[in-house]
């Protein structure tokens, strides 16, 4: 989570059951590389310690009696000053409230009003407290003024009911927090479509013909550009993945249904990391093909060229201004690779020899080589398939990053 790295991130922690997810998310923002100092109120201190907070990050964990000590003048200053981003997680009915209208009666509250940095809170609250018209109209405002709401979601609450009110849970909170740091990157404004996984082609009603693909490296590639600030559409085949937080997803299975969706969508760029079919079974049997029919006799044809159909309709350059390709290759990389490119009229191409143990489908990690329309040539070492995304420094990806070169 390069987008992460030196950051400094002030965890708001208040009085709520769910505070325990807190130290988790303390715990995974700082592995991920954030520098990350906590306030907590005093009814957070009813179900959570300092310590517990100090223990995850190497930072003291603030509290109220600090608002009052030698340096409780200057120290919610230094605090807010130096935010790169404000988290309040749990955030309560009460600390909303208090955001709200102003309030500032502790070093939570005081410094918020005294930083310039975002705001994002993680509503958590019990049975009817979401809905109800105070905290409704209390959320209405902090919405007006800026602050960022993540959750809360449905589900099991800590009085035993279930309703609006439990608090996201850290992977999905991090996702947030990845989008609020991204708010002014290099992407801002720009759409990027990311296709992602193997297609399938209906045998019958129970079997398909699919290839490898995990879709893992098309994933990679939708959070590098989120990371960056684009907004991004994932069409993904079936897969085990959680898409990125922030993605609008798009489900489909065939290759026509992929097709079809990016007949429906236009972006500044498309990256069709997609691993689609080549060929598919020319009928598709209505029933379910019985074994005791013996082996069945499957004739193929060629699959649509997702690729040539939309190059060959942005010659206005509306639809797609840039389009990159991916070779998966077993033999003659580079050669056919290029021969992609040309033929496909693409702006680049990332050449994967999916030959080696350590590199192609299912694995985490890639090696890729990038070809361009002007001849030129970048072979990048063995890297993780986020690495790969996220190439170079801080929040810069070599392939997304690539694109951002074009403009």
């Amino acid at each position: 989570m390069t987008i992460l790295t030196n950051k400094n991130i002030l965890l708001g922690v208040t009085g709520s059951i769910a505070s325990y997810k807190a130290a988790d998310l303390a715990s995974k923002l700082t592995q991920a590389g954030a520098n990350v100092n906590v306030i907590l109120t005093n009814a957070a201190e009813k179900f959570i310690t300092p310590l517990t907070f100090q223990s995850v990050t190497g930072h003291t964990a603030y509290t109220d009696k600090d608002l009052w000590g030698a340096e409780g003048h200057v120290l919610h200053v230094q605090l807010g000053k130096q935010a790169d981003l404000i988290v309040i997680a749990p955030c309560t009915a009460n600390t909303m409230a208090k955001l709200a209208h102003g309030l500032s009666d502790d070093l939570l509250s005081v410094t918020c009003l005294t930083s310039t940095a975002d705001i994002l809170i993680a509503p958590a609250m019990d049975g009817g407290m979401y809905d109800h018209v105070a905290t409704q109209e209390n959320l209405s405002t902090l919405l007006t003024r800026g602050v960022l709401v993540a959750g809360p979601t449905t589900g099991h609450l800590a009085s035993g009911l279930s309703g609006k009110g439990r608090m996201l849970e850290t992977s999905e909170l991090l996702g947030h927090i990845r989008i609020a740091l991204a708010k002014h990157g290099k992407l801002k404004n720009k759409k990027i479509i990311v296709t992602a996984g193997g297609t399938q082609e209906a045998i019958d009603p129970v079997r398909v013909i699919t290839n490898h693909s995990s879709g893992k490296q098309g994933y990679a590639l939708a959070q590098s550009a989120i990371d960056l600030g684009a907004e991004v559409t994932l069409i993904t085949t079936p897969t085990a993945l959680t898409p990125p937080v922030g993605a609008k997803v798009i489900h489909v299975k065939s290759v026509l249904d992929m097709l079809e969706a990016l007949s429906n969508e236009s972006a500044d760029a498309l990256i069709m990391s997609a691993a689609a079919a080549d060929f598919r079974p020319k009928h598709v049997a209505k029933e379910k093909i019985k074994k005791r029919d013996g082996i069945p006799h499957i004739e193929l044809e060629v699959a649509p060229d997702i690729l040539k159909t939309v190059t060959a309709n942005r010659s206005d350059k509306k639809r797609y201004k840039i389009v990159v390709g991916f070779a998966a290759e077993s033999q003659d990389l580079l050669e056919n690779a290029s021969d992609k490119l040309k033929s496909k009229g693409l702006d680049f191409i990332a050449a994967n020899d999916i030959t080696s143990n350590d590199a192609g489908f299912a694995v985490d990690t890639n090696r890729i080589t990038l070809l361009f329309a002007d001849g030129k040539k970048e072979a990048l070492p063995l890297l993780s398939k986020s690495e790969v995304a996220e190439k170079n420094f801080r929040t810069r990806c070599k392939i997304v990053g690539v694109i951002c070169e074009f403009w």
